[in-house]
């Protein structure tokens, strides 16, 4: 079958496209799918620098998160069956014509969602959805400032903020991006490249009488995050999700301090080792928002999988709203 192959840790030259053997059958708790789609995550990235902090040693199969039809079940498999079409998340392997998953990590469709585009979903919104529920414990009516607002995950913040009842703020840089989280349910968008992100949240936050955002949501890091933290108000809690920006931020403790900050950590793919159970049930209860509020990826481009070098470039450069899609078997 075809596969796309990290070969090292030198970025992309390291990737080629490939024939390899086609996975065998799935064991317990596992499941094999067709897969139709996969879709790259800022992680794919680290891997081809070896940067990552989970990865195995190359060669191996490239992609975090794909979409598909079951083709084959393993024993002891909870809540999938032959048949089904499902997104899930592979942790590496995704970018292939068949892949073994955990019954954990698949995401049942609904039957009119486009199979290819769902390919998007589990990473971007499983970690949103954990992050915001799980950790950030978001309530109806509080403020919600999301940064990097224009990517998969911050995307997928702003929409599961707005279902989850938030008023929700983006900051992200240029108005394409802009115009798309508010698409996905901003209340208010924020060019942090060309506006006082600092002074607009304050505003905001002072109409809503609050002297700052509730929840913050960072996937970017660096010099933005130290910026937003100053954003927030009392009892706040700040989310860790990544460093996109490249540059891990120092935490001034004396401001946790002063406003009673909670700052939290937060690894997603983690619990697929240390708590299945909060993927399964994360997934579960994404299946029913994703019916009844229509929630959908953003999809800023596609390559077909012998192209999916431009993907990782345009990726890269940072210049794509939402995420990017790599097509590998024409499934329905």
């Amino acid at each position: 079958m075809r596969a796309l192959r990290v070969t090292g840790t030198e970025g992309l030259s390291s990737l080629a496209l490939d024939e390899i053997a086609p996975p065998g059958e799935p064991g317990e708790g596992e499941v094999l799918i067709d897969v139709a789609a996969g879709a790259l995550n800022f992680a794919d990235l680290l891997m081809l620098q070896g940067r990552y902090q989970e990865m195995p040693a190359p060669p191996f199969t490239a992609g975090l998160e794909l979409s598909g039809v079951v083709a084959a079940v393993g024993p002891k498999v909870d809540g999938v069956f032959v048949g089904d079409r499902v997104a899930a998340h592979a942790g590496h392997g995704a970018f292939a014509e068949r892949a073994i998953v955990k019954d954990h990590a698949c995401l049942n469709l609904p039957p009119d969602r486009d199979l290819a585009t769902a390919a998007a979903l589990p990473v971007a919104f499983g970690t949103a959805h954990v992050a915001l529920t799980h950790r950030a414990r978001l309530r109806a009516g509080e403020l919600l400032l999301v940064t990097g607002a224009g990517g998969g995950v911050g995307l997928a913040a702003v929409a599961l903020g707005r279902a989850l009842g938030a008023t929700v703020i983006a900051a992200a840089s240029g108005p394409e991006k802009l115009a798309v989280a508010e698409r996905y349910g901003a209340a208010f968008t924020i060019d942090y490249e060309r506006e006082d992100l600092r002074a607009r949240v304050k505003a905001i936050a002072a109409d809503h009488g609050r002297t700052g955002c509730d929840v913050l949501f960072d996937p970017v890091g660096g010099a933005l995050f130290e910026t937003a933290m100053r954003c927030v108000g009392f009892e706040a809690r700040l989310i860790v999700i990544g460093f996109a920006a490249g540059d891990i931020q120092k935490i001034p403790a004396n401001l946790l301090l002063v406003k009673n900050i909670d700052v939290v950590g937060f690894y997603w793919g983690a619990y697929a080792a240390r708590d299945p159970n909060i993927h399964r049930e994360s997934f579960r209860a994404l299946h029913g928002v994703i019916e009844a509020d229509g929630l959908s990826p953003h999809i800023g481009a596609r390559f077909p999988l012998a192209e999916a070098a431009e993907g990782y470039r345009l990726l890269e450069s940072r210049q794509a709203a939402g995420k990017i899609l790599i097509d590998i078997a024409d499934i329905r």
